[in-house]
């Protein structure tokens, strides 16, 4: 494996750390240190994106059919590694990352005509509908259902934890056609608008806030809800489970090593700043024996990723290494948190829910603590749900232990 770049490469990663530089702006940079999960404002975070899309950056891993770049693996990895390095906003992954490999591949071509465009140009913001009350991790033990009406779906049911549900214009949605055979054999993949009568949003409080209307996860109710099957269903009814496991590998098959990277750096700036005793956090032996621990383990994973990197540019899937990187990855940015809570020592207990309003122009909010341990609470709060979504850590542990190791 020849982890050295290539000349071109090195010229590609000049360009796009020139282009950071000069559209990552400050009203951006101010926000995205204020932020505890990657998120910010809706317009804000519309306004990155379409940056990204202008520069034909916002859909990397697309093929240049549906309108993707035509990057090379190791572009796409040098583009991801210095975005998240650089820590700028997440690009939303419901509509580019998640539903669109889908519609490629099993979607008919009405339906990428319809949707590829807009989730390419931000125009349309997406929202995932997969688990339930009862129905997390178990997501074959789903209960929504779709009851076919002559050419409709009638969809009663509801979806827990659904992420920026309350600004999503469409949604991707598990439902139950068939309730006689295996749970898996009974389910389907739909879309359709969240503008739809008998649809409803309610927000749902954590422990890291904020309040209502910029919260990160909603429960989403369906009462007797009609979307039309030809619009709304992707591919063949009740094989949504085989859909629902091809999106997964997307979800779950992400880089972590530039983004840890970025967040170990944020520690050592609270550790740098705070004091214990006489001395700044950072002396502590041991704590600096923890942020040595936690840089091996970045490393060790970025070894991972260009193993997958490497296996990628030889044309191949990325397969059961994602369930590696996934729970690896998640348990890593856990563990980051945690010493950054640590470094933060007693500003980790005045708890400002909303940290964004600090940034927002005439806000008259006062701050409880200094502003570069702002975060610290409320992001280690965030972060436990990490090593649950996209399949609980204890999942992929299975699936390596299947898949990777014969057991």
């Amino acid at each position: 494996m020849d982890l050295s770049l290539s000349p071109a490469d090195l010229a590609f990663q000049k360009e796009v750390r020139d282009w950071i530089a000069a559209n990552f702006d400050d009203d951006m940079r101010r926000k995205m240190s204020l932020t505890k999960n990657g998120y910010i404002d809706k317009p804000t975070q519309v306004k990155w994106q379409q940056k990204l899309y202008e520069k034909g950056w916002i859909a990397p891993n697309w093929p240049k059919e549906h309108g993707g770049p035509g990057l090379t693996a190791a572009q796409r990895h040098i583009l991801h590694a210095e975005l998240s390095g650089a820590g700028t906003p997440n690009v939303a992954p419901f509509g580019v990352s998640m539903v669109a490999p889908v519609i490629m591949a099993f979607g008919n071509e009405e339906q990428k005509k319809q949707h590829l465009p807009k989730i390419l140009s931000s125009e349309v913001w997406w929202c995932q509908g997969y688990s339930e009350p009862g129905a997390g991790s178990d997501l074959a033990g789903l209960q929504m259902s779709a009851v076919r009406d002559g050419d409709e779906y009638v969809l009663n049911g509801s979806k827990i934890w659904t992420t920026l549900a309350q600004w999503a214009d469409m949604i991707f949605c598990l439902v139950r056609t068939d309730k006689s055979g295996k749970p898996q054999e009974g389910i389907s993949f739909i879309v359709f608008p969240m503008n739809l009568p008998g649809i409803s949003v309610r927000a749902l409080p954590t422990l890291d806030g904020p309040p209502e209307g910029r919260q990160e996860i909603n429960q989403v109710f369906f009462e007797n809800v009609r979307v039309k099957i030809k619009d709304a269903l992707i591919g063949e009814e009740n094989k949504g489970w085989t859909y629902a496991k091809y999106l997964l590998e997307f979800e779950r098959g992400n880089a972590y090593a530039s983004g840890l990277r970025n967040m170990l750096r944020k520690v050592k700036k609270i550790a740098s700043k705070e004091m214990n005793g006489e001395a700044p956090v950072i002396r502590d032996p041991d704590f600096a024996r923890k942020l040595s621990q936690t840089e091996i383990r970045i490393e060790a994973l970025d070894a991972t990723e260009q193993r997958v990197l490497s296996a990628l540019s030889a044309g191949q899937n990325v397969g059961p290494e994602s369930s590696m990187l996934k729970y690896q990855g998640s348990e890593t940015q856990q563990q980051i948190t945690e010493l950054a809570l640590e470094a933060a020592g007693v500003y980790g207990h005045p708890f400002m829910h909303d940290t964004l309003a600090l940034a927002e122009a005439g806000s008259n909010v006062d701050c409880p603590t200094p502003e570069h341990t702002l975060t610290a609470a409320p992001s280690y709060f965030n972060y436990r749900k990490t090593s649950i979504y996209a399949g609980s850590n204890e999942i992929q542990r299975n699936i390596i232990a299947k898949a990777v190791l014969g057991l």
